[in-house]
C-alpha cells in the first residue's frame, strides 16, 4: 500500500486507532518543548499529577517570550522554569538563547519524529521532515506525565510546489502569503499540509520552516516537508548528520486534496491589517509611507535571512521616517551574524538590533507609535498584538521589509534599483563557532531528586473546575463575530504576560481589549450561574495560550457557543472544564443578545448520548439546538470538569 509523508509518521507511532480521516487515533510522541509564556502553566500542571519525571525520551523548556525584567515577575517565572526542568528531568534553553522554533530546529528537529510544542507555531519543525504540532500547555503536560497524545485525523492536502522563487527578491514568506490568500485563515482547519512536487528543492530547511510556521496561521494542525538532501544539508550546519534519514511520499500516495502553487509565479506580496490572510501584492501599496519596520520572529530570523538583510543595508542608511529594529532567531544565528560582519553592517546602517527573543511580534517591545504603519516579517497582525491599538501591521518578507526600511515607503523590491548577492546557508559547521549553546542538559536521576523548584510570589497554584453541572442556567456575558483570536480573549504584551502564573491576577484582562468591562461582570454573575461567551466562525483563532480558557473558566463561564471553532482554543476549552457547543443551525446565532440568560438541561446524559442540546432563552422567547462533537475521551473530560481531574481520576 502507497503512503503520503504523514501516514508513514503517525503508523510508526500509533498507539491505537486507522490512520484515517476523522478516525481518533493516538500517538506515541518523542519530544515535547515549553515556552515561558505558556510553560509556566504546564509544568505546574505536570507537578501537579505528581509524576516522579518526564516519561518522553526529549523534555526541553525554552525562555523567549516573557523578557523584558521590568519587575521580579519574569526574572522570578525564569528561575521556576529552569529549577522545574531539572528536577523533572528536562533541557532548559537559558534566555537569550533564542525562539524556541528556531533553537529547536537547530538542536533537536529529526526527521520521522513527532514533537508537541506549547506554542502555535511548533509546526515550524515541519521545515525538517517532522510532525510538529502546537498544543496547549496541559495536554503537553499529560503526554509528559506519559499519556498517548489523541488526537482526530486529520485531512491531508499535498501542496504541490512547481518552478523557482524570482530570487533574491521573492522569498519563502510570499509563498506562505500566497496560500494564505487562496486558502483563508480557516482554510487549514481539520488539515495536514503535506508538501511535495518538483519546487520543494528549491527551498532551504529554513525557507521550508518559514512556510510551515505559518501554516498556523491558515488553522493548519501542522505543515510537513520530506526530508532530503536539502535536509541533510541542514543537519549537518548542526553538527547532527547522524539525525538525518530520508523521508518521501510514495510515488502513488493518496490525498484528502490537492493545490497547486507555481513557484516562478509568486510577486513579492503582504499581509494588510488586520489578519494574515488580507494579502495583496506589494506593487498595490507602492508609496504608502512607512513608520516602523521590524524584522524576524519565528518567522524569519535564521542566518539566510538576516544576512540577506544585511546584504541590503550595507553602505546604506535607514530612511529618516522608519525605525528599523531587528531579532536574531537564536543565538547561535546571532553570533554568525556578528562573525561575519553582516551584524555590524546592519547596526551602521541605523538598525536597532534586539536580543533573540520573540519580542515586538508578541508586543513585548518594540510598540509602534499612534497610527503608524509597521511592516513586519512576522506572522500575526492581528489588531492591537503590537501593542499599539491603533496601528496598521503588513506582514512581508525580509527583502520587502528591508526595502522598505531603506526608502520609507513600500515599495515593490524589484523596483527598487538596489542590487543585492544571494545569500545561502553556510555549507557546514562556521570555523571557529562557539559550542556553548546555552542549553542545560537533563540531570542524572540521583541528582534530579536534590533538586528544589523554586516558586515566585506570583506563581499561584493551577485553578480546578468542579465536574460539571446536568443543567447550566447562566448569562450571555458577550456575543461577537468571527474569526475572534486568542489576543482577543486574552490579549499578550508586556502589561499582560507576566501574570501567566498567576490566574487570579490575568483573568483581569479577559477580553479586556474587545470589552473592558467583561472581567467585572463576569465576577458578578459567577455565583448567579456563570457565563456563556457567543461567537461565529473560527472562534478562538491563534496563539495556542491556554490562558485564554483558564482565565475564562476561572471567571466562571461555563459553554462557548460557536459556529465553529479553531482546533488549539477548543482543545484548550474541554481540557478546562468549559463545554463547546456549535449551532446545528449557524443561522440561531442571530437570536442571542449579550444579556440574554440561557438555559441548558439533561447535559450528562447528552454528553454519553447523542450530544446534541437544546438550549432556551429562559423567558421562552426563543430555542435553538447545538452540538458539542466531542469524542469518547473528550466527554469524560467535561464530564469530570477538566483534562486535570480526569487524569487525576484514572489514578485512583
Amino acid at each position: 500500500m502507497a503512503y503520503n509523508i504523514v501516514q508513514k509518521i503517525f503508523n510508526a507511532h500509533l498507539v491505537y486507532g486507522v490512520v484515517s480521516r476523522n478516525n481518533n487515533i493516538a500517538l506515541r510522541i518523542d519530544e515535547v518543548y515549553t515556552q515561558d509564556a505558556t510553560g509556566t502553566m504546564a509544568w505546574l500542571q505536570f507537578e501537579a499529577m505528581g509524576v516522579d519525571r518526564v516519561k518522553v525520551p526529549v523534555a526541553v523548556s525554552y525562555v523567549d517570550h516573557n523578557m523584558i525584567q521590568s519587575n521580579y515577575m519574569n526574572a522570578d517565572d525564569h528561575v521556576f522554569l529552569q529549577t522545574v526542568a531539572a528536577r523533572y528531568g528536562a533541557w532548559f534553553s537559558r534566555p537569550g538563547n533564542g525562539i524556541c522554533h528556531q533553537v529547536n530546529l537547530e538542536h533537536f528537529a529529526i526527521p520521522g519524529k513527532i514533537v508537541l510544542g506549547t506554542d502555535s507555531h511548533t509546526p515550524t519543525n515541519g521545515g525538517a521532515g517532522m510532525i510538529a504540532i502546537g498544543v496547549g500547555g496541559l495536554d503537553a503536560a499529560t503526554v509528559m506525565a506519559g499519556a498517548p497524545y489523541e488526537l482526530v485525523m486529520p485531512a491531508v492536502m499535498l501542496v504541490r510546489l512547481s518552478g523557482k522563487l524570482q530570487r533574491p527578491w521573492v522569498t519563502a514568506m510570499d509563498v506562505i502569503l500566497e496560500i494564505l490568500r487562496r486558502l483563508s485563515v480557516k482554510g487549514g482547519v481539520g488539515r495536514i499540509l503535506e508538501y511535495g512536487g518538483e519546487g520543494v528543492s528549491d527551498l532551504s530547511v529554513m525557507e521550508r520552516a518559514t512556510v510551515t510556521n505559518m501554516g498556523a496561521e491558515l488553522g493548519a494542525t501542522t505543515s510537513v516537508f520530506p526530508s532530503d538532501d536539502m535536509t541533510l544539508q541542514f543537519l549537518k550546519t548542526q553538527g547532527r548528520a547522524h539525525d538525518w534519514s530520508a523521508l518521501t511520499a510514495d510515488p502513488d500516495a493518496v490525498y484528502d486534496e490537492v493545490l497547486e502553487i507555481n513557484l516562478s509565479e509568486i510577486d513579492p506580496l503582504a499581509a494588510q491589517p488586520h489578519s494574515p490572510d488580507n494579502v495583496v501584492s506589494v506593487r498595490q501599496l507602492d508609496g504608502m509611507k512607512v513608520n516602523q519596520v521590524c524584522i524576524g520572529s519565528c518567522t524569519n530570523s535564521s542566518y539566510q535571512a538576516l544576512a540577506t538583510v544585511a546584504e541590503l543595508l550595507r553602505g546604506r542608511v535607514v530612511a529618516n521616517n522608519v525605525n528599523l529594529l531587528v531579532n536574531p532567531g537564536s543565538k547561535r544565528v546571532y553570533e554568525m551574524l556578528a562573525r561575519d560582519g553582516s551584524l555590524a553592517a546592519m547596526i551602521a546602517a541605523g538598525a536597532r538590533i534586539l536580543e533573540s527573543s520573540c519580542g515586538p511580534c508578541i508586543g513585548m517591545g518594540g510598540a509602534p507609535g499612534s497610527g503608524h504603519v509597521s511592516v513586519r516579517s512576522f506572522n500575526r497582525n492581528f489588531e492591537g498584538r503590537s501593542g499599539t491599538k491603533d496601528a496598521k501591521v503588513y506582514l512581508t518578507s525580509v527583502v520587502t521589509c528591508a526595502v522598505s526600511a531603506l526608502t520609507g515607503q513600500f515599495k515593490d523590491p524589484r523596483d527598487a534599483g538596489l542590487a543585492i548577492r544571494g545569500i545561502i546557508e553556510p555549507a557546514d559547521i562556521a570555523a571557529g563557532e562557539s559550542v556553548n549553546s546555552m542549553l542545560v542538559p537533563p540531570l542524572d536521576i540521583n541528582e534530579m531528586a536534590k533538586v528544589v523548584v523554586e516558586k515566585g510570589p506570583n506563581i499561584k497554584e493551577v485553578p480546578v473546575k468542579p465536574p460539571i453541572g446536568d443543567v447550566i442556567n447562566a448569562e450571555v456575558l458577550i456575543k461577537l463575530g468571527s474569526n475572534v483570536t486568542t489576543d482577543d480573549i486574552m490579549p499578550a504584551g508586556a502589561k499582560v504576560l507576566p501574570f501567566r502564573s498567576n490566574i487570579p491576577a490575568i483573568s483581569d484582562f479577559v477580553f479586556s481589549n474587545v470589552d473592558d468591562t467583561f472581567a467585572k461582570r463576569a465576577a458578578e454573575v459567577r455565583p448567579k450561574g456563570g457565563g456563556i461567551v457567543v461567537g461565529a466562525e473560527n472562534y478562538g483563532q491563534g496563539s495556542s495560550r491556554e490562558h485564554a480558557a483558564i482565565a475564562p473558566m476561572y471567571l466562571g463561564i461555563q459553554a462557548v457557543i460557536v459556529v465553529s471553532f479553531a482546533r488549539i482554543h477548543r482543545s484548550n476549552l474541554i481540557n478546562f472544564g468549559i463545554l463547546p457547543l456549535v449551532f446545528k443551525n449557524p443561522a440561531d446565532i442571530g437570536l442571542i443578545n449579550q444579556g440574554d440568560r440561557l438555559e441548558i438541561k439533561g447535559i450528562k446524559d447528552s454528553l454519553v448520548g447523542d450530544q446534541t442540546f437544546k438550549v432556551s432563552e429562559v423567558s421562552g422567547r426563543y430555542a435553538f439546538t447545538c452540538a458539542s462533537n466531542l469524542n469518547e475521551r473528550e466527554a469524560k473530560i467535561i464530564l469530570h470538569g477538566g483534562l486535570l481531574p480526569y487524569t487525576r481520576s484514572l489514578t485512583e
